[in-house]
């Protein structure tokens, strides 16, 4: 066994008084403030030609607004928390230009509100008396569930829902055991969240669904008041709390999947899905109109509730506590392909549920023939990784070879 250092979060929620309230509504404000005016100092020097300014001179940027007689209030909250916007907002840059994502946004009042202490020296934790300190929060009691392991790096306060919660960001030596257990290949989809090559399914949970008549009769409750009304804060407030619900709900279910799936297994392997291209909308323009667009907007909505890419980010990382491997394959011609005879046709998979060869005759459920088909593509990824052969696979490559179907010659 060999030693790594692990980062992990331990989130709770918090029990603040309300004069604590009151001040992390500010730091947060303060927090979204300071990423809207560096975002838009960014937006209007590109617009001049100028280039744009990195996290050091945005920060003295930042002093100015703090001792400006415009925002005075800015001295109010903590200095290192709202560094840590600026530092957000560097990285957003960073990874759209990167392509890893769009062009940096706006930030909203309520909607992911939070701010961040980077500096351990200025955090107190006392487990025993489930307290935390924070500066110019002070001691702040929050609802322990379990015991924080390791130092603390930083600690993210954010609401969510109408609810406060913090999160602790440790870090800590571990030991990182021998893998255990053996492959599996999985078919992802939404008859069935998750196939295994095993033969075993895991049903939808469907989070969405379940809350879709609360969560529609409460935003109707809402779109009947006063824009910004007292009753209409309060309307938005219930939407909010479902709408919490429903993520909390579809986290556990897939914390406890993944956390299933990476106990028993040494190796497994995922479709490479992209789900933003699956779930795109169909309503074409005036041109030219969509088809089925109400059908394509239901099946975008339970491709979208299922967490597919939440899925694979936790499954990566707990694999990877446990010495366990994850390996993406093409997700191309997985449930076309006949693990018996090779044949690949779209005639196989005769419906959603059904797969049966029009070469040799094999039958069964067509997502365990995708998750066979999956299993057998990551072995043959590794084979090419081994021998370093590995190349991007041909578009549109209709190769029944697995080794073929990820780029391997």
């Amino acid at each position: 066994m060999c030693s790594v250092q692990r980062l992990q979060a331990f989130k709770f929620e918090l029990m603040p008084n309300g004069e604590q309230v009151r001040k992390m509504r500010q730091f947060a404000g303060m927090a979204r403030f300071v990423f809207n005016r560096g975002l838009a100092l960014q937006k209007a020097r590109y617009e001049a030609g100028d280039k744009k300014l990195g996290y050091a001179d945005l920060c003295k940027e930042l002093t100015g607004w703090r001792n400006s007689d415009e925002t005075p209030w800015l001295k109010g909250g903590p200095i290192h928390p709202l560094q840590q916007s600026l530092k957000d907002l560097e990285r957003a840059y960073a990874n759209f230009f990167a392509q890893r994502a769009d062009f940096p946004r706006f930030k909203k009042k309520g909607q992911r509100d939070s701010f961040r202490y980077p500096d351990p020296k200025q955090i107190k934790l006392d487990q025993g008396n489930r307290r935390l300190y924070l500066p110019k929060l002070g001691w702040l009691r929050f609802r322990k569930s379990r015991e924080v392991l390791g130092t603390v790096k930083n600690v993210t306060v954010s609401q969510s829902g109408g609810r406060w919660f913090v999160s602790i960001q440790t870090e800590r030596e571990i030991e990182v055991p021998a893998p255990s257990g053996g492959s599996v290949g999985i078919d992802m989809g939404v008859a069935r969240f998750a196939t295994l090559s095993d033969g075993s399914h895991l049903p939808p949970l469907n989070s969405v669904k379940k809350h879709q008549a609360a969560l529609r009769k409460a935003q109707q409750a809402m779109s009947r008041k006063t824009k910004f009304s007292n009753n209409w804060k309060k309307a938005k407030t219930r939407v909010q709390k479902i709408q919490a619900r429903i993520a909390n709900v579809r986290r556990d279910f897939l914390h406890k999947a993944s956390a299933t799936i990476s106990k028993r297994h040494a190796l497994v392997v995922l479709e490479d899905l992209q789900v933003g291209n699956m779930s795109r909308s169909a309503k074409g323009n005036v041109e030219q109109p969509g088809r089925n667009v109400r059908a394509k907007s239901g099946l975008n909505r339970t491709i979208l509730d299922q967490g597919w890419f939440e899925f694979r980010r936790q499954l990566d990382y707990k694999l990877a506590w446990r010495g366990a491997h994850l390996v993406m394959v093409p997700p191309q011609n997985t449930s076309r392909t006949c693990p018996e005879c090779g044949h690949v046709a779209a005639e196989n998979r005769r419906s959603q549920a059904r797969f049966a060869c029009v070469e040799c005759g094999f039958e069964d459920n067509a997502d365990h023939v995708g998750a066979i088909n999956v299993l057998r593509a990551g072995y043959a990824r590794l084979a090419c990784e081994v021998s370093g052969a590995v190349r991007p696979p041909a578009a549109g490559t209709r190769r029944s070879d697995s080794a073929a179907a990820v780029g391997c010659d």
